[in-house]
């Protein structure tokens, strides 16, 4: 047998890839289900965050601050592992799919209200200014002048940081999440072969590929013209 040969049987062995290959299917649902929930729940969560911080409440400004400066500095996998056995010893039980979902969720939230944030913050007071002495009240002025122009500023951090973040999905294999990475990892552990390890790593390439693309064209599509 030559080397190639060898190479070929270790890490794509055809027989080992069909029979796992069904696990690695069910791992994909797994992590779409989880990534597209933590998408919506940590952006739109970040986006209240940064609207409610918007009011210039200052105790709950701070409180925002520091919220978001905490699950900011924590590695995500800090947050999953205490989330998981934390919880517990406080009479509240999470799953490792509920657990993956609220620590990469809460991460995500955190860079999500900072990017929101400085989208806001980057818009001139003089059109705050403007926009109020045609009488519109703050909220008018803030959902209907200052926001669109925010959330065209935010398009390319925030794509890129979400991306990032959902791309974590794979940490759930601490807490024996059934995505991806544990259905390969499983797999490999009873096959004594890495060739489920090159399916999960097909597999997030056709997942997170065309999150990449799309993400590229909304960031052309929505860029301020030069």
């Amino acid at each position: 047998m030559s080397a190639w040969d060898r190479f070929l049987k270790t890490f794509f062995n055809t027989e080992v890839m069909a029979k796992y290959l069904p696990d690695i299917l069910q791992g994909m649902v797994v992590t779409i289900e989880l990534a597209l929930l933590i998408v919506v729940s940590g952006i739109g969560a970040g986006l209240v965050l940064a609207l409610i911080r918007s009011l210039a409440i200052r105790p709950v400004n701070w409180l925002i601050i520091f919220v978001v400066d905490l699950f900011r500095s924590l590695p995500p996998l800090v947050i999953i592992v205490l989330i998981y056995f934390g919880l517990p010893a406080a009479g509240i039980s999470a799953s490792a799919f509920v657990s993956t979902w609220l620590s990469l969720s809460l991460v995500l939230m955190s860079f999500a209200e900072e990017i929101f944030w400085a989208g806001i913050t980057s818009i001139s007071r003089g059109q705050w200014e403007a926009a109020r002495s045609t009488g519109l009240s703050f909220g008018q002025t803030l959902f209907n002048v200052i926001l669109p122009q925010a959330l065209r500023l935010t398009v390319a951090p925030l794509t890129n940081r979400t991306i990032a973040i959902t791309k974590g999905t794979a940490l759930g294999t601490v807490v024996a999440l059934h995505e991806i990475l544990g259905m390969a990892s499983s797999a490999v552990s009873n096959s004594y072969n890495p060739s489920p390890l090159m399916m999960a790593a097909a597999a997030y390439l056709v997942l997170f590929l065309p999150v990449v693309v799309g993400a590229r064209w909304i960031e052309a599509r929505f860029a301020w013209k030069r």
